[in-house]
Order: structure tokens, then sequence, then C-alpha cells
């Protein structure tokens, strides 16, 4: 980071965490973005307008809130942290910024009002739990920044080492598209490793909402044991998708007579793909839930 205006974000950002006596925790996945021009193009993306009401997840101290809400019409900002919270409160009064609805509390744990974009630097360590939470709501456009590693899993093809429950989940529900690389350079404290950008465009619903439930709840007990074949997954697994006990569902599968649905029993999970694990979500759930 060389420009002028990306060394001034960075002072103004480690002159209020000083001040305030904040140290920052990585773990926590507290890594600000201090690259003004990293933001700007970042908030770019979201193409905001004076209508749409943001929804930003970890808002630190408002590196990104202060300028989305100079765009939009309201900012729904969730900050867990008490401190930073009331240090972003005090930012928000001196700049006379008043369209800002500021939440502390945990953002797994809280119902989102009611938003139509997503502009947030997530924190790492709830990247999937809250992706998937994202699923659950209807909104038009998502920018979100992720470690590049969980990123690159989001479109991961399948039979790769990046194919994952999230790219599955993430097949039937949204088009992701990744936008630009952050460098780690780019934050303070700097994390390990770099961040991606991507974005998610919601899908027509491909599926009904009862399908897609079933369908979560075989890609969740698959996954959990990626490397196995899917009839031992699904065994290992048994408690997410039914409440049979080992012996009885064994003896169900058994007995089912489709070939094509036992020749998919054979496979690794990780050769299947997310039309494939819906049509055994469809086969199966009625025999283990009659």
């Amino acid at each position: 980071m060389t420009s002028e205006t990306s060394q001034s974000l960075s002072k103004i950002t480690k002159s209020i965490l000083n001040q305030h006596g904040i140290k920052l925790n990585k773990n926590l996945g507290q890594n600000y973005l201090i690259d003004k021009n990293k933001r700007d193009q970042i908030i770019n993306f979201g193409n905001i307008d004076e209508n749409d009401v943001i929804l930003e997840i970890g808002t630190g101290i408002g590196t990104l809130t202060i300028e989305i809400a100079k765009k939009a019409k309201k900012v729904i900002a969730i900050e867990q942290d008490k401190k930073i919270c009331e240090i972003l409160a005090k930012r928000l009064k001196d700049e006379k910024i008043d369209n800002v609805e500021l939440i502390n509390d945990d953002a797994l744990n809280v119902e989102f009002p009611k938003f139509n974009k997503i502009i947030s630097n997530l924190p790492y360590q709830i990247s999937s739990p809250i992706t998937f939470k994202f699923l659950d709501y209807d909104f038009d456009l998502a920018i979100l920044m992720y470690q590049k590693e969980f990123a690159e899993r989001m479109n991961g093809e399948v039979g790769t080492k990046n194919y994952s429950r999230l790219s599955a989940m993430l097949y039937f529900k949204c088009n992701v598209e990744k936008l630009t690389d952050v460098s780690s350079e780019s934050f303070i404290p700097k994390p390990e490793i770099d961040s991606t950008v991507v974005s998610l465009t919601p899908k027509e619903n491909q599926i009904s909402d009862e399908s897609f439930k079933i369908y979560s709840n075989f890609t969740k007990a698959l996954f959990q044991h990626r490397n196995k074949k899917i009839r031992n997954a699904l065994i290992d697994s048994r408690h997410i998708i039914t409440n049979l006990d080992k012996k009885e569902m064994k003896k169900r599968l058994n007995e089912i007579e489709s070939e094509e649905v036992e020749e998919f029993l054979k496979k690794r999970v990780t050769v299947v793909s997310p039309e494939e694990i819906l049509f055994l979500s469809k086969e199966i759930n009625p025999i283990l839930n009659d």
C-alpha cells in the first residue's frame, strides 16, 4: 500500500484503536481493512442507491459502514464487540449519520431486520455459518469478503478438494462470482492469508423450500464424511436425516430396489453432483421417514 489515501485510512484506524486502548484479536476475525482503494472498490461493487437497505456483519469501527450510509437509505450494522460498538456509535454521532441501525449482538443469533443487500468484511471465524444463514433470507445482492481459501470452496467443482457442503448448498441458491483479491497487507492486524471479495446473486427458485430443506440435511450428512461412500456416510450421519437406529436404517437401504439409487450409494461423496444429491434425497428420504 503506497497511496496517500490508504495511508490516511490506516492512520485514522490505528489512531482510533490506540485512543480507546483496543487490541484487535485476529483469532476472532478482527482484521480491519485499511486500504481505502479496496474499501471504495467493495462499496462500488454493491451498486448502492438511495433505496437500498444494507446489512453489514462485523462492522468494526465503521470503515465500510460510514461510507455505505452516505449512499444508502439505511444500514443495519451488527457488531458483537461491545466496546467496538460504542466507538462506532460515537463516530456515527460525530459524523451526524442517523440512518444506521446499530445492533450490538452475535449475528448468528439475531433475526435480521428487513434488508435487500449485504456488504460485509465478514469475521473469518463465522464465514460458514453466517453464509448458510444468509441463504434463509431474500436479498438482491451480497458483496462479501472471505479468506481466499474459503472463497475458492464456494465454487468448488465436483471431484476436487474444493468441492464441499458449502459449494453444494450455494449451487441451488446463488450465482457466486469472484470479484477481486485483497492482499493481507490491506488489514490490521495482518492475517496469515489473502482475502477474496465475491458477489452472491440469488437464483430464481429451482426447487421448493421443502425439497431444499431435505436436500440441505442430506448434504450436511454426506459432507460430514466426504471421503466415504454415500451409503456409509448416510448411516454414520443418520441422526441428521432420520430417527431410525443403525440396524433399521441399514435394513431399509438394503431393501432399495432401484438400481440407479444403488449405484449412487456405492460412490464416494465428493464425486456426486448437487443434482445427484438432490435426486438421492428425493428418492431416499421417503424410505427413511415413512
